[in-house]
């Protein structure tokens, strides 16, 4: 394909370079990933077990009662259980990744200091491919998709800059940015030009920013309600006298207890929603002015709208007393599927107004 004359090729170039290096990088933060769960020391898993023991007992409480001839009555007054919001029970979180220990939370250390360093270098290679075109650097799927993975990363960063207790993200993120990233260097890979008519606006810039934010934030809370549903099955079964298998405790225990997950992943959820509702607006008010109608019922925009429907069904379930827990996470997950399936599907396999995938 011969570039436009705009087109700085030797940029391009050096974007495709960093991009490269970035997945080089967080192959290392992988492996350190997987050595901080390896290493980290199973000698304090158990927890949730035992606090599910020690809340399972019925310790008698003496209560005395005087009788009508004089007596003492002793009563056993049992032991209440606590129970969360999302009807898990009252236990503390686990570990941690690393499990507490000195060795592990080194791997662990050098997993975040590696994912940093692949952060930026992606970022670099983000900012050289707008730079070489000089536009918005998320103008086809292969530019959406680097972009997407960077603020992932990035926001699972600033979680960790806050002082979030987030670590145990890091693994499924960094695996799944790998995966990301390969799809978009392999399937998805469009030469560095020019944008088509329609995207060449500022809207660009506002739009599609807060688009890849938005679904950046419900990636995270979409990671987070699938560990609480392992997570809470693992409490069930330890609740009911189950024995979950060694695997299953030792990576499981060092999750944050199921409650901890479903609180985050409700706030993220909830935190995001309403910009992703500003994101439907601003699409729409950009439809208006580059196709002369704000709604169309192209696939875009359609699906849009049944992940924002999703989005709001789970929040709405959330505050409805039977609607909370599992069958609110269910609902969580669908609507990420509907996200997912607007980020990829409609853009590859439908034909539409929208179908800027450069593949």
């Amino acid at each position: 394909m011969i570039l436009a004359a705009t087109t700085n090729e030797g940029l391009a170039q050096m974007s495709n370079t960093l991009v490269y290096s970035s997945m080089a990088v967080y192959t290392l933060a992988f492996l350190a990933h997987i050595a901080e769960w390896v290493f980290g020391s199973r000698s304090k898993v158990g927890r949730t077990a035992a606090a599910l023991t020690e809340q399972a007992a019925t310790p008698a409480v003496t209560v005395k009662v005087k009788q009508a001839g004089g007596g003492t009555a002793v009563l056993d007054k049992p032991k209440i259980v606590t129970r969360s919001t999302a009807g898990t029970r009252d236990v503390p979180d686990g570990p941690g990744a690393a499990g507490g220990t000195v060795k592990g939370d080194l791997y662990g250390r050098i997993a975040v200091s590696l994912t940093v360093l692949a952060f930026a270098i992606e970022a670099a290679g983000v900012i050289a491919r707008a730079v070489s075109v000089q536009r918005a650097p998320w103008g086809n799927m292969y530019e959406f998709s680097t972009t997407f993975s960077t603020v992932a990363v990035g926001v699972y960063l600033a979680f960790l800059v806050a002082g979030k207790n987030v670590r145990w993200i890091g693994l499924p993120l960094v695996t799944t940015v790998l995966l990301d990233l390969g799809v978009a260097t392999t399937m998805l890979y469009t030469e560095s030009d020019q944008l088509v008519p329609a995207l060449d606006s500022y809207w660009l810039w506002i739009h599609v920013s807060t688009a890849i934010f938005c679904g950046a934030v419900l990636y995270l809370g979409a990671v987070a309600t699938l560990l609480y549903l392992f997570r809470d099955s693992y409490e069930n079964k330890l609740a009911g006298g189950g024995k979950p298998g060694a695997f299953a405790r030792s990576v499981l225990e060092r999750l944050p207890a199921a409650a901890t997950l479903d609180k985050f992943a409700y706030r993220v959820n909830a935190a995001i929603f309403p910009l992703w509702t500003f994101t439907i607006i601003a699409g729409a008010i950009w439809a208006g002015d580059a196709w002369g109608r704000y709604w169309g019922w192209d696939a875009k925009e359609v699906w849009s709208f049944i992940t924002w429907v999703g989005y709001a069904a789970y929040l709405h379930a959330r505050a409805t007393a039977g609607w909370k827990g599992r069958k609110a996470a269910y609902i969580a997950l669908i609507a990420f599927g509907c996200f997912l399936f607007n980020y990829y599907g409609v853009n590859i396999f439908v034909s539409s107004k929208h179908s800027y995938a450069g593949v």
